[in-house]
Formats: C-alpha cells, sequence, structure tokens
C-alpha cells in the first residue's frame, strides 16, 4: 500500500524544512515548486507551449518567471493561459514520480494544495504552521521582499487557520526539534494505519 501526505503551508512556516525531514524518515518527496522550475528551465516540457502563446516569455531557451509575472500583470487572461499549459504538465510529472517512488509513504510539497483542490487526491494532509508574527519576520529576514510583497502574497493565499482546520496533522515549526519530533509521530502514525488497512 502506498499513502500520500499532501504537506501545505502557507509562505514562511517552514515547509521546505519539515519537508526534509519527512525524507530523512524515509518517506519520497515530491516538490510542486521544483517541478515547475524543471519544466522551465531549458529543454523543458513548458518550454515550446509557452513560446508558442507568450514567446517573449522566453529568454535563453528557457522560461522566465520575471517575464511571466510582468505577461500576467500587463493580461488579466494570461495566467489561466499559463495554467492550462502547465497544471496538466506538472500532473504529468507527479504520476511519473510515482509510478517510480519506492517508499510506502509519499509526501507531496504542494503550497496551493487546498486553493488547487489537491487535498482531494492525498490520504492526508499535513500543515506546516507559526504564528503570523514568526512568520513575517522569517519571511522578511530572506531579504528577497518587501513587507508590501509578503502581505500580497498572504492575502492571495487561505488563511492559516483554515488550512490546519482542513488538515489531518498541524506541525509546529516553532523550533527544529519540535517539528522533527511531530513528523515522526506523524509517519509513525501513518505506517500504523499502512499495518492496520
Amino acid at each position: 500500500m502506498m499513502f500520500r501526505l499532501g504537506l501545505t503551508g502557507s509562505i514562511g512556516m517552514g515547509k521546505t524544512t519539515t519537508a526534509q525531514m519527512f525524507v530523512d524518515e524515509g518517506c519520497a518527496l515530491w516538490d510542486a515548486d521544483a517541478a515547475v522550475h524543471r519544466l522551465y528551465a531549458k529543454g523543458g516540457a513548458a518550454v515550446a507551449p509557452i513560446r508558442k502563446i507568450f514567446p517573449d516569455a522566453i529568454q535563453d531557451d528557457a522560461i522566465s518567471r520575471d517575464a511571466l509575472r510582468r505577461i500576467v500583470g500587463a493580461d488579466p487572461d494570461a495566467l489561466q493561459k499559463i495554467e492550462a499549459v502547465v497544471h496538466p504538465l506538472v500532473a504529468a510529472d507527479r504520476a511519473e514520480f510515482v509510478e517510480t517512488a519506492d517508499a510506502e509513504i509519499i509526501v507531496f510539497d504542494i503550497p496551493l494544495l487546498f486553493e488547487t483542490g489537491g487535498d482531494a487526491q492525498m490520504d492526508a494532509v499535513a500543515c506546516v504552521s507559526i504564528p503570523p508574527e514568526i512568520q513575517e519576520q522569517r519571511v522578511l529576514a530572506r531579504g528577497t521582499m518587501t513587507r508590501a510583497d509578503f502581505e500580497k502574497i498572504r492575502a492571495k493565499q487561505m488563511s492559516n487557520a483554515e488550512k490546519c482546520a482542513r488538515s489531518d496533522f498541524v506541525i509546529m515549526t516553532d523550533t527544529v526539534e519540535h517539528a522533527r519530533a511531530q513528523v515522526q509521530d506523524v509517519v509513525r502514525q501513518i505506517r500504523e494505519r499502512i499495518r492496520d488497512a
């Protein structure tokens, strides 16, 4: 039996670190953001179809995220067109990963899991969480965005409270040790479920 665990959480909540902890416990990991990077890179499956509809988005035979952002900002229909190309390719990447994964628990790291309805394909969902003031400190400490940028992203995402309420497991990432102990507990519970199935 293969168990599908969705891993989600808002920006700055510690999802990437937590995902690695699941790998450390012997789980296979599929990362949605990494899949998109592969599709956008030189030779990636999204490059040719995006070139057909938005040739300006291509730089050095790869898709430029900055160029896409500008296109989406200027054309209200652009995002829908891009998603129509990218979403099926991401789904194919995920299906291929599942076919070859050699673990009883597969963790699907998907930031917008609930927003895209991906939770319906999971056996359970784990959400990473921290208080909003720590979230803001972490994001701003990266030095890659302003408070206004952060607020804009947070406004687009489902609230942390709702994500936690809809999840089977909530992992507090206040300290690395605490997060790791919770990940180990989640994996233990899932393995028990697999054994009892």
